[in-house]
């Protein structure tokens, strides 16, 4: 595989985390449609210098095997020479595949969910770490991983402060492309009934528990989880 077939891996597995995270549930569950993936193949990145895990541990602590740890090493490297992505350079890449809305409220909260060490930056291991789970991961740990992107500050809970931020930033990233088309109260809207169909002890708050067994209530969303397992 030759250094632009490595580059395009690495996008495309960025392009299904987008997809996982956005695409998967939300949508499904808001009635948002997607658009057309577009990354420009010379987005140039600056960062610090890391040097990863060996291969072997990272196969060990993922689903993946050897040589797709080696793909997605290579393609990774080729879009971050130095090995670590900040929170400004992760927003970029995320407004390549939404060109027609404004990206960056929900790149910053996905990107917190990949920074799970708080360190302001994301390693190949943060990220090979995250794809693992969305790809290759039960449904338990594909439907936490979710879960605790919503949950904003992580509490333990998503409240409906947090799901509107969420839905606000899923409509800006969609821009025109959103369906039905965004109305003065649609985020009130969609909201309720995010919280009608999870919030089982109508308590007003949604636990972990609530989210994965609504999830998996839901025929849709689980066929979903199922979608982009073999892409790799």
């Amino acid at each position: 595989m030759d250094g632009e077939e490595q580059s395009d891996s690495s996008l495309r597995a960025i392009a299904i985390v987008v997809l996982c995270c956005g695409a998967v549930k939300m949508l499904h569950l808001m009635g948002v449609i997607s658009v057309e993936d577009k990354v420009d193949d010379d987005l140039e990145m600056t960062m610090v210098c890391h040097r990863p895990e060996g291969l072997g541990q990272l196969e060990a602590l993922t689903n993946f095997n050897k040589r797709e740890l080696q793909v997605l090493y290579r393609g990774f490297k080729n879009e971050c020479p130095s090995g670590v992505v900040n929170e400004d350079t992760f927003k970029q890449i995320y407004s390549q595949f939404f060109p027609h809305g404004d990206a960056s409220p929900y790149a910053h909260y996905l990107f917190n969910a990949f920074d799970t060490e708080h360190s302001g930056s994301i390693k190949f291991e943060d990220f090979v770490m995250a794809l693992s789970i969305l790809l290759r991961g039960s449904v338990r740990e594909k439907l936490q991983w979710t879960f605790n992107l919503y949950d904003i500050n992580h509490d333990g809970y998503i409240n409906k402060e947090e799901m509107t931020d969420i839905v606000r930033a899923i409509y800006d990233m969609m821009g025109k492309y959103t369906y039905p088309a965004l109305k003065n109260d649609s985020h009130k809207q969609h909201v309720e009934a995010f919280f009608r169909k999870m919030d089982k002890n109508r308590d007003g708050v949604v636990t972990l528990d609530e989210f994965i067994l609504s999830c998996q209530e839901d025929e849709n969303i689980m066929r979903s989880l199922q979608l982009f397992e073999n892409v790799i």
